[in-house]
């Protein structure tokens, strides 16, 4: 393993210019800089994961995958390769604004399984999405009935949040804070989508999603968002969409 000092840090506009970006066939711009140790099949693979249907909100976006992301010192720099010193100031991902373009630098070595790197990049494609498109009015009906009918759990911490405080408002006045409620539309779609197409790209257990202190969404009502965003962006020819609930006993 090289020391840090001999791995040379690049500032990410540095690699930008001189790399050449793939393109997917579903449009997605994406390129691998340094010893990221994926391979070029799993990355093709996990990039065409993401819906065809998706792509003119992200025709802005271009991913990077990169061994390490850093901007502990205020600007944005990335390790060719990975030391654990770097591992230790590196991040998940970075944004960088590259002309015209919105670069989103993602560390594939602070993750040893396909699972945290894949659920990493389709959070930053879904949370892209709806900063461009923002979210199905559709959708956010379909999760506001559930949690009207205090559906248990949710997705994530901002969505739980966010919910909870929306919902705060109601208490004896039938009041929604309607700023909060848009955030958990936005959170829980963000959720949704990404946890669509991890479900595209790999299997995986639903409770892995858990990351902190907040239960997590019924699977059933989980399965209904899914069905419902499948629906909206349906999956691209050679990938497929399928819930499988364990049989207790």
């Amino acid at each position: 393993m090289a020391s840090t000092a001999q791995i040379e840090l690049w500032p990410a506009e540095k690699v930008a210019a001189q790399v050449t970006l793939l393109k997917a066939a579903n449009g997605v711009r994406y390129v691998a800089w340094g010893e990221t140790h994926l391979a070029d099949a799993d990355l093709a693979h996990l990039v065409g994961a993401v819906p065809a249907t998706l792509s003119a909100a992200l025709a802005r976006r271009a991913y990077f995958f990169v061994p390490l992301a850093l901007g502990d010192t205020g600007e944005t720099t990335v390790a060719p390769g990975y030391s654990i010193e770097l591992g230790d100031r590196a991040i998940c991902h970075r944004d960088v604004t590259c002309g015209d373009t919105g670069a989103v630098f993602l560390s594939t070595r602070l993750v040893e399984d396909r699972f945290g790197l894949a659920f990493e990049f389709f959070i930053n494609i879904a949370h892209n999405f709806v900063e461009a498109a923002g979210v199905p009015e559709s959708f956010s009906t379909l999760v506001w009935a559930q949690a009207e009918a205090q559906t248990h759990g949710e997705t994530s911490q901002d969505a739980w949040e966010t919910r909870r405080r929306a919902e705060e408002g109601r208490a004896g006045q039938k009041v929604i804070d309607e700023k909060a409620r848009t955030s958990y539309f936005e959170a829980a779609f963000s959720d949704a989508l990404a946890i669509y197409m991890l479900a595209l790209s790999l299997d995986f257990d639903y409770r892995d999603l858990r990351e902190r202190d907040y239960p997590l969404l019924a699977a059933g009502a989980l399965a209904d968002r899914l069905r419902h965003v499948a629906g909206l962006f349906p999956a691209n020819p050679g990938y497929e969409f399928q819930i499988l609930y364990r049989r207790k006993g």
